[in-house]
């Protein structure tokens, strides 16, 4: 390695504290690069079917169980419930109210939005003076939008995780079960009849109760071989015994020729898978803290956590604008059919290619992830609850739609969540523009 990376990396190394779970932070950045990663392999680009959202798992069923390893999205609950009580913790320490909390949780998770639904509506908009079809820039802005419905589903744990503490503090591992047991009682509604919106629930119950998992972690109620091996048995037996007998599917990714999707809505199969890699990554604690004290691992995993929402925001909208490009160019050449084996040869450098343009992507808009200090005072309680209400609103509408429709431009799903951050003061204004803002109203 240069000189210079492993001088910058030692001198990273030496500022870390000891007290830092390192395990947290690598788990989360590999989390998100593995779902990065999954996500440029699964959708299939080729010069006859265009875009194809689930294209691999509908073509080719043996990558189905493939989904049990690749479906991380648990993971990063976990680390997020080790994270959350941590820092709420600190946060009862220091006398800082749960309104103060909730907003600086929501600027870190929102801020970085901004550019992505700007740049979007800009495009959709353009797209559509330029004679472009509806349903063709719905479907590239929808793709582009599918990481927003993990960021609504952890926004609305996130304004659950301090009473959550408070439960898990006073009832332990009960609350993880009652929450999976109504979470299946929810399951048995939705699917029984039939009503995808009756499973919407589960998008906060199954990942809320999850998201526990991070508080026993950090209570050190998972330190142990033992009970590790236990929640891993836990896990695996009840996901085998759901998908086996049950009528859940066996993708944890939500594939086309499925009756029933596990993620869309969130499933109780995904809180057995959880607790299946949970356990595996648990037991494995130790030689991964051991690796990590290697100051160039170490420095990669604080440079991707360093920019992690910009890289797991704008992964799929380099997708989209490379294969709209490839597309647009009828580049057939390099865009060989799915699943053939020149299109499995080439899948490491279609990856490259991605990593590059969102890479470019990341410089340009990573600046929206270190937001200046906030000094003002603590706002009311109701302000960050209907901030973040409405940015799980509008991000729930547009993974799912797109925003664009028959008509053109949704609008009021693209600017609700903008709207509600700088309505209900997420967003900090310029202090020039407050000043002139306060004079105005004084002289009014």
């Amino acid at each position: 390695m240069p000189r210079s990376f492993m001088a910058q990396a030692q001198k990273i190394d030496a500022a870390t504290p000891a007290s830092r779970n390192r395990e947290v932070d690598f788990l989360r950045a590999a989390a998100i690069t593995v779902v990065v990663l999954g996500h440029w392999t699964i959708i299939a680009v080729s010069s006859t079917g265009g875009i194809e959202p689930h294209g691999l798992l509908d073509e080719a069923r043996w990558t189905h169980p493939l989904t049990w390893v690749f479906q991380v999205m648990p993971i990063f609950f976990l680390v997020g419930g080790y994270s959350n009580a941590l820092s709420w913790r600190s946060a009862r320490r220091n006398n800082t109210g749960y309104a103060e909390w909730l907003r600086a949780r929501l600027r870190r998770l929102g801020l970085p939005l901004i550019p992505l639904l700007l740049v979007w509506l800009v495009t959709c908009i353009i797209a559509l003076s330029a004679g472009a079809e509806p349903a063709a820039v719905q479907l590239a802005s929808q793709m582009a939008l599918v990481p927003t419905w993990f960021l609504a589903a952890y926004l609305l744990v996130a304004i659950v995780a301090p009473p959550c503490l408070m439960l898990w503090e006073k009832w332990g591992w009960w609350s993880i079960i009652l929450g999976i047991a109504a979470a299946g009682i929810i399951d048995l509604i939705s699917i029984t009849t039939g009503s995808i919106l009756a499973g919407y629930p589960n998008y906060l119950l199954v990942w809320a109760s999850f998201h526990q998992f991070g508080y026993a972690w950090l209570d050190g109620r998972l330190s142990s071989l033992k009970r590790c091996l236990l929640l891993f048995a836990i896990g695996a037996i009840g996901l085998g015994l759901l998908v086996g007998f049950g009528p859940y599917p066996v993708s944890m990714i939500t594939a086309g020729t499925d009756a029933i999707s596990n993620s869309a809505p969130t499933r109780v199969t995904m809180a057995f898978l959880g607790m299946a890699q949970a356990g595996i990554v648990l037991m494995l604690q130790r030689p991964l803290a051991a690796l990590l004290r290697s100051p160039g691992l170490w420095m990669l995993t604080v440079l991707v956590n360093q920019r992690i929402m910009t890289w797991f925001l704008w992964h799929l909208t380099a997708l989209t604008a490379l294969a709209q490009v490839l597309l647009a160019l009828d580049a057939e050449a390099l865009l060989p059919t799915p699943l053939t084996g020149v299109w499995w040869l080439t899948r490491p450098l279609w990856c490259l290619g991605l990593l590059a343009i969102t890479g470019l992507l990341v410089v340009i808009f990573g600046r929206f992830e270190t937001p200046q200090s906030d000094d003002r005072p603590a706002p009311k309680i109701w302000m960050p609850i209907l901030a973040a209400a409405s940015i799980c609103a509008g991000l729930a509408i547009m993974a799912d739609v797109g925003m664009v429709d028959a008509n053109g431009v949704t609008w009021i799903w693209p600017l609700l969540p903008l709207a509600g951050m700088l309505v209900f003061g997420v967003v900090r204004l310029p202090r020039s523009f407050a000043r002139r803002a306060r004079s105005s109203a004084r002289r009014g």
